[in-house]
């Protein structure tokens, strides 16, 4: 299972002082590259801060009161981010920050890979006939299926949180389904082309800030189809076939080779 990798910073600001001269203090959690800030809404005379060791100079009152709450802040932290790991749950950036000044239960949920592609697939479900086809739902429903067989085996986790999706899971998910499923170039393509518009749609919503596909180019390639004879049509026609489903499949591809009707149109 690969680790989570986490950090705690505090800094001032020394670019934008307040009105009494004093730069605010601020919070910066980064978990797996992702990070974000937060004033802690405390301040301190530049020239008292010491930022190799992230804390205030001197005995003053307001220096140990400072120090006391980075210390504090720092083992509340990585209490919180170990219980996280110790019941395996998905861990971000926003979500420490939360769970740390107690806004976590206010909080949307984590939204994260798998739970928004069946989100999106239920949508398309329910307008199979009106705007998809079956056969699409199914493909994004099978790259679901995929997607979550790898980020088990290569995270040991159920699902991943959108903010961690980057281009590493995205060619992982390349070599995946051309090793272990072994599926061919272009439909390599259509299950990738199924996830970029699962990030397309985190990227609209601002669920992520970065697109995980950015420098991944896919290119199909071109497929030469050959026209059946009349000997592999008629072989086709007097085939019997054990199931009645099958022989309905045979018998409507018979009827649209030799009437030149679309099997799109056949299936309005």
């Amino acid at each position: 299972m690969k680790r989570n990798s986490f950090n705690v910073l505090f800094f001032i600001k020394k670019a934008k002082l307040l009105k009494n001269g004093e730069a605010s203090v601020c919070m910066r959690i980064t978990v797996n590259g992702a990070r974000v800030e937060t004033n802690i809404r405390k301040s301190i005379d530049p020239a008292s801060w010491n930022q190799a060791k992230e804390c205030a100079r001197g005995k003053s009152r307001k220096s140990c009161d400072l120090n006391a709450y980075i210390e504090d802040a720092k083992i509340r932290l990585h209490q919180i981010f170990n219980e996280l790991e110790e019941q395996r749950q998905p861990i971000t950036a926003r979500l420490l920050q939360e769970k740390f000044f107690g806004q976590d239960k206010e909080a949307e949920e984590v939204r994260t890979l798998i739970g928004t592609m069946q989100e999106h697939n239920d949508q398309c479900r329910a307008l199979v006939g009106k705007d998809y086809a079956l056969i699409t739902v199914r493909r994004y429903e099978s790259c679901k299926r995929y997607l979550s067989e790898l980020i088990k085996q290569k995270y040991g986790k159920e699902d991943l949180p959108l903010t961690e999706v980057n281009g590493e899971l995205v060619r992982a998910f390349e070599f995946y389904l051309k090793t272990e499923k072994s599926c061919q170039q272009n439909t390599v393509i259509r299950y990738m082309k199924c996830l970029k518009k699962i990030t397309n749609l985190a990227l609209a919503n601002e669920w992520i800030a970065k697109d995980p596909f950015v420098g991944i180019k896919f290119h199909e390639k071109e497929v030469v189809r050959e026209f059946l004879t009349m000997d592999e049509l008629l072989t086709i026609y007097h085939k019997d076939f054990p199931l009645e489903r099958i022989r309905i499949v045979r018998d409507v591809f018979i009827f649209a080779a030799f009437t030149n009707v679309a099997l799109s149109e056949i299936f309005l």
